[in-house]
């Protein structure tokens, strides 16, 4: 059985790392079954919170705009020009702060003690450039704006994907067309042949066409689509809760 993780908020939490207990299991699971990690993350960011041993294997980053499968990425989508324009445009209309990605280098234009900031190129491995220097821009995180909400509805008459997420107060925008489960089925996986863990907006796409969608955490747009969900006052609870499903899962 092929199982596909979210990151943030399902099996890591606060910016941190996947905790080594949860990491040893999934070694032991991936020995009989394939273990994909999909995350809203670029797949810079998303390396320093797995362990090495799973550098090589598939690795979807930016909601679905990046692949790395043996430690290659692939860039599946990226902004096109016009949409670029008038997202730099907002940006300069809203005075809003950002975190742009392209495959793999970035600009920055948050506060240094924001909570996006701590999980950003831990291990210094990529660049740190003005927006006009990245080749291409596959996503892009709007930190603060004059009017958040306003910048949220032009965003309508672009070919983008974008989702509002209330509790960190930011704006996540994507290419059109471009989901976590765009990816999986862009590497060749079908309908029904994967099971997902999430816990948000993000995960829709995945849950929607997984054979058993398992929900970490009450995120009221995710239920409907979830198979059953997961909840615990803390990270270990909720650690236990998910290798306790994945053992029943996977016989």
């Amino acid at each position: 059985m092929k199982f596909v993780f979210d990151l943030d908020g399902t099996i890591c939490f606060n910016g941190g790392p996947v905790s080594p207990r949860m990491m040893n299991y999934l070694k032991e699971l991936s020995v009989d079954h394939e273990i994909i990690f999909a995350s809203a993350r670029p797949i810079r960011d998303l390396l320093p919170v797995i362990d090495p041993y799973f550098y090589g294997h598939t690795l979807i980053g930016g909601n679905g705009a990046l692949i790395s499968q043996q430690t290659k990425i692939s860039k599946i989508a990226s902004f096109s020009q016009s949409d670029t324009q008038t997202l730099l445009y907002l940006i300069e209309k809203y005075q809003a702060t950002y975190l742009i990605d392209s495959e793999w280098n970035y600009a920055y234009t948050g506060t240094d003690t924001h909570p996006i900031k701590l999980g950003l190129d831990p291990l210094k491995q990529a660049q740190l450039v003005y927006v006009n220097e990245l080749t291409s821009i596959v996503k892009v995180l709007i930190l603060t704006a004059t009017d958040l909400a306003a910048f949220e509805k032009e965003l309508l008459l672009l070919n983008v994907v974008y989702h509002f997420h209330g509790d960190e107060n930011v704006i996540d925008i994507s290419p059109q067309a471009i989901s976590k489960w765009s990816a999986l089925e862009k590497i060749g996986i079908k309908t029904g042949e994967f099971i997902a863990f999430g816990n948000d907006q993000n995960d829709i796409s995945m849950f929607k066409e997984a054979k058993i969608g398992i929900q970490v955490g009450t995120y009221k747009n995710l239920t409907p689509y979830a198979s059953e969900t997961l909840n615990g006052q803390s990270q270990k609870d909720i650690e236990e809760a998910i290798i306790e499903k994945l053992d029943e899962l996977k016989d």
